[in-house]
């Protein structure tokens, strides 16, 4: 017989200012989709790519989200960190599209090779290999 392995995920919730322009910048410059929104007017979406999502979320009242680098200004603070096939490629990709580099491409100590970005929020995602 079989065993069953079980599989975990984890999906980061982001508050956001704006969960439909959020949604478009992360399936435009990011490449990942969504399928619907929830709430009238829209508060609630989640995103996609190659098996990772990322909750967005919109209160009534603005200026709620607090990505971890307004408490780390040194900018060594991630709001995610997000493990990939080629860090390389997926890096090109993004350079090709403008999105904004906070951390070139580089090997680091911990045995990955990995970047930075900055999403229209304001949140740091590393990506690495």
């Amino acid at each position: 017989m079989t065993e069953i392995k079980p599989r975990w995920n984890i999906a980061p919730s982001f508050i956001v200012d704006d969960v439909v322009d959020t949604a478009n910048f992360y399936r435009d410059k990011l490449g990942f989709r969504y399928e619907r929104f929830w709430g009238e007017p829209p508060c609630f979406t989640m995103v996609n790519r190659s098996g990772i999502t990322i909750m967005l979320s919109q209160f009534e009242k603005t200026g709620l989200m607090r990505p971890n680098s307004a408490a780390d200004p040194e900018g060594s603070a991630w709001d995610a960190y997000i493990w990939v096939d080629d860090a390389d490629a997926l890096y090109a990709e993004f350079k090709g599209k403008g999105v904004k580099i906070t951390r070139e491409i580089c090997d680091q100590p911990y045995h990955c090779r990995d970047f930075d970005i900055q999403d229209c929020n304001g949140y740091v995602l590393c990506f690495g290999s």
